[in-house]
């Protein structure tokens, strides 16, 4: 991922596919209740997608600290 773009496009793939629903949509500015489906326990699927996909590893103080979907760009794109 070289763009914050690139970096949404592919986690709206992501949660397609974890989530099991292809209608969703996602901004930098999405939350978890924004989204239907997005509860704690899909949290820690989407979060191990994300670093499946990414190939990368977040702390658990890096998680906690994402108020939505553009701080987990922000945080891909550091590493």
């Amino acid at each position: 991922m070289t763009t914050r773009e690139e970096g949404l496009t592919q986690i709206i793939e992501v949660f397609k596919d974890v989530l099991d629903d292809q209608s969703i949509t996602l901004s930098e500015s999405t939350t978890a209740s924004d989204v239907e489906d997005w509860d704690s326990l899909n949290h820690i699927q989407l979060v191990v997608a994300v670093e499946k996909k990414f190939k990368v590893r977040f702390t658990s103080k890096e998680i906690q600290s994402w108020a939505n979907v553009g701080e987990m760009i922000t945080c891909i794109l550091s590493k």
